[in-house]
């Protein structure tokens, strides 16, 4: 199975609910081996957020910072590093179950939260069934994704909810691209244009 994607369609912004996956050949190490959800793309630029590069604080430090009492046990709950782009602001990628002050519909199954309420609720046991806590984000100026994609920096794939919510940390960088078919083992770091 291949997806094409054209630059017209990049241009359209249709890359939103798509994984990027990162080449073996890039060292950025804020993407090195990482998978990026794109929650929006647009002709002014894209967003997205990497969602399998876990930070070295749980869940509990990000409550206690919030002054939130965690009653549902839930601190040592993964946080990860969204990207590059405002370490310190707060996202919750979840499923559908309901909205909060500052939801963002992505697609019918995945909506995205950045308010404390969100929080709160997650640390009383009322929060979404599945979600990722991740602190920080991706951002791509008007175009720079779209080049970076013609550069070979990443390959792009439909995303899937199970990679999201019901994969290992650790193991969604190869599911994504299995989803596509593809063994990122056998790709060369170096990429080449006929």
């Amino acid at each position: 199975m291949t997806y094409d994607i054209t630059q017209t369609d990049l241009n359209t912004g249709n890359l939103v609910n798509h994984f990027l996956i990162s080449m073996p050949g890039l060292s950025d190490p804020n993407f090195s081996h990482s998978i990026t959800y794109i929650c929006e793309h647009s002709s002014e630029g894209a967003m997205g957020l990497v969602v399998n590069h876990g930070l070295s604080i749980h869940f509990d430090e990000v409550l206690e910072q919030m002054g939130i009492e965690d009653r549902a046990n839930v601190g040592s709950k993964e946080v990860l590093a969204g990207g590059p782009v405002q370490v310190g602001r707060g996202f919750v990628l979840h499923s559908n179950d309901r909205c909060w002050s500052s939801t963002l519909k992505v697609t019918d199954d995945i909506f995205l939260t950045a308010s404390k309420d969100i929080i709160e609720a997650i640390a009383v046991d009322d929060g979404p069934e599945s979600s990722l806590v991740i602190l920080g984000y991706a951002g791509w100026e008007a175009g720079q994704l779209e080049r970076e994609i013609a550069e070979n920096a990443w390959l792009t794939v439909p995303a899937d909810s199970r990679v999201l919510f019901g994969t290992d940390t650790t193991q969604r960088w190869q599911a994504a691209a299995d989803h596509m078919g593809v063994d990122l083992n056998l790709i060369s770091s170096c990429a080449g244009h006929a």
